[in-house]
């Protein structure tokens, strides 16, 4: 079976990605038109005010478009929080910047909505320039999941900036988090023959390359970020994550550590510390890392997620027991703090732990209910791939307990989820759902065309290989293995790779 939105990104982006069509591609007049319908005569914009100077801007304060371009530099470069306060500061020096409300939305979908930024965008929509119009209505149609729309304005941003290195990144990194890893990847180097030093792409470049099974690619273009961006953390945190994955926990710690030596306060890197050290078995020293982290964290969310992989130290070690213990009492505490998107991977966390399967549907089917309407703090794309997580978890465990009604019943509300989202993600945990019960069903040939959809899930991967051994193809089944060798990574599904003994579904 097809991916259910891939579909979309197959039949508008294709040829954005052959050989010269960046350089050649006639500029589309869709969004254009309909930008043009929306005002009656664009605002008259000087050279200056473009945005990297490129795309024109409506904003005629100096001052709005650096802060617009700090905001877009430091989100390139991963630096989140930072991104928004200088975003926020763009607005704060013109209110009727469409972009700035846009960028400020667009960047608080990483962490908490902003959901009157995203509607002072729109309604700022008449303001704008022609090629402006088309990045801000990409940017709120990313964010109200509104697919079609957001391909066919970057489709067309793309077509009139096809050497711009930052549409281009914003592109691919939409893609990379769609989980289409070789347009992602295509894309990314295309920008890399624009700038051979442009950081964000070398940076991202990094964690494409290793999840390819390719670490010395991975390395080697982290370090020249590095070397481009000395002063920033973030490259070392990223060699950290890299190295991590590819099995030197040595090399990670010592990167990690170099971020911190930057700044001390790197939120990021004092975590990679925790999780590197529980990897190792180095439990103790995890905790105390673990505590430093938490002293560190700015908002109650990064404050639960250094309790959750702390408490998930004593599922490493060994004491399942206790580590229940923990995850129950931090399921309270999250739910206290209301914090929504922690108040999943918490619950998710504990139940794909719990003791036995029974507790586990039970779990997953309150985390069900808890995520069935829209919750403030997550965005509606957030919630619905954690509702295809819960779902495709309940079909797993459902399948391999022989549970088959349940399986297929869920299977069906995971469709319906599936067929309306645009998210690629949640089409990606449908087919791996149906691929563990076509497994427990002996339909080996199916379940691996499944479960090879979802290649960034380890247990997806896991399954795989068992179903291609199954089918007498060792060398792919090694291929898989392979590839989930570069999942390594302090996660629950890790852990239940790793310790099958801590599964209640096996």
């Amino acid at each position: 079976m097809k991916r259910f939105t891939a579909r979309y990104f197959l039949l508008i982006l294709p040829s954005l990605f052959a050989t010269g069509a960046l350089a050649q591609a006639p500029a589309s007049h869709v969004a254009e038109t309909a930008s043009r319908a929306a005002r009656k005569t664009p605002p008259v914009v000087s050279v200056a005010q473009r945005l990297f100077g490129a795309i024109p801007l409506s904003t005629q304060s100096g001052e709005a478009r650096k802060f617009i371009e700090l905001a877009w530099d430091k989100y390139e470069n991963s630096m989140f929080d930072d991104a928004e306060v200088n975003a926020r500061h763009a607005t704060e020096k013109d209110p009727h910047s469409a972009l700035s409300h846009a960028l400020l939305s667009f960047v608080a979908r990483r962490g908490i909505p902003n959901s009157a930024a995203l509607a002072k965008a729109k309604s700022l929509l008449p303001r704008t320039t022609t090629d402006e119009h088309l990045l801000v209505s990409w940017m709120t149609s990313i964010q109200e999941r509104d697919l079609l729309p957001a391909i066919m304005n970057m489709n067309d941003l793309l077509k009139r900036y096809p050497k711009d290195k930052h549409v281009l990144y914003l592109t691919a990194e939409w893609l990379y988090l769609q989980q289409h890893y070789d347009r992602a990847r295509t894309m990314m180097e295309t920008a890399l023959q624009i700038d051979p030093n442009f950081p964000a792409v070398l940076n991202r470049l990094g964690y494409v390359y290793v999840e390819a099974g390719e670490p010395a690619n991975a390395v080697a273009s982290l370090e020249r970020y590095a070397k481009v961006e000395p002063g920033s953390p973030n490259p070392e945190d990223s060699l950290g994550r890299v190295l991590r994955t590819s099995g030197d926990d040595r090399g990670a710690l010592e990167h990690f550590g170099a971020a911190l030596q930057i700044d001390p306060t790197y939120f990021a890197s004092q975590m990679g510390l925790g999780d590197t050290l529980t990897l190792m078995g180095d439990f103790d020293s995890a905790r105390k890392e673990y505590d430093r982290a938490f002293q560190i964290a700015e908002n109650p969310r990064d404050q639960l997620y250094t309790e959750f992989q702390k408490a998930l130290v004593f599922f490493w070690e060994g004491n399942a027991a206790e580590g229940r213990k923990e995850l129950a009492a931090l399921s309270e505490r999250a739910a206290d703090k209301k914090e929504p998107n922690m108040q999943f991977a918490v619950a998710l966390g504990r139940a794909m732990l719990a003791a036995n399967s029974q507790d586990e549907l039970e779990q997953l089917g309150a985390l069900a209910a808890f995520l069935e309407q829209p919750l403030a703090g997550m965005s509606e794309s957030d919630r619905g791939i954690a509702r295809a997580a819960v779902l495709r978890e309940r079909v797993r465990v459902a399948a391999l307990n022989g549970l088959s009604d349940l399986a297929a019943g869920t299977i069906s509300k995971l469709e319906g989820l599936a067929a309306s989202s645009p998210d690629l993600v949640v089409g990606n945990a449908y087919e791996s759902a149906r691929g563990f019960a076509l497994f427990e069903q002996h339909d080996y040939l199916n379940a691996a065309d499944e479960l090879a959809a979802d290649s960034h899930s380890p247990l997806a991967l896991q399954q795989l290989a068992m179903a291609q051994e199954k089918l007498a193809k060792s060398d792919a089944a090694q291929s898989t293995r392979t590839h989930l060798k570069y999942q390594r990574g302090p996660t629950v599904e890790w852990l239940l790779v790793t310790h099958p003994e801590i599964g209640n579904s096996h």
